[in-house]
């Protein structure tokens, strides 16, 4: 079930949910300056990471590795990328659609367990 395709839809909206979030986090919580640093910046750097660190084969991705790493290590990249997304809406203010956002995040995870499992073996 984490190959399917709709499922990998559900992930990549979560992924740019996730970015967005992060942003107006940064966005909302700075000023001046640090306000663009942070809305911009650091939801860049998150993107780069996550799709620089890869499990090669993974045909939840492209295939391709860029820096390929274990399962393992991709699933914790994964798991701390979508908390801290869950975190940042809620700081920003946005209690509701944090939490909701989390729990859309776990059940994703949930349907996702022949891919998990996948990860955790390579």
């Amino acid at each position: 079930m984490g190959f399917h395709p709709i499922n990998l839809a559900l992930r990549f909206l979560l992924e740019v949910l996730a970015l967005f979030g992060i942003a107006y986090w940064g966005w909302t919580q700075h000023e001046g300056l640090a306000r663009f640093i942070w809305a911009i910046g650091l939801p860049l750097l998150l993107a780069v990471l996550w799709g620089t660190f890869a499990v090669p084969e993974d045909r939840s991705r492209s295939g391709k590795a860029p820096v390929p790493v274990p399962g393992i290590v991709r699933l914790l990249l994964e798991l701390a990328f979508f908390a801290l997304a869950a975190w940042a809406i809620v700081a920003s203010g946005l209690q509701t659609a944090g939490y909701i956002f989390g729990v859309v995040v776990v059940i994703h995870y949930l349907l996702s367990y022949d891919r998990i499992a996948w990860l955790l073996k390579n």
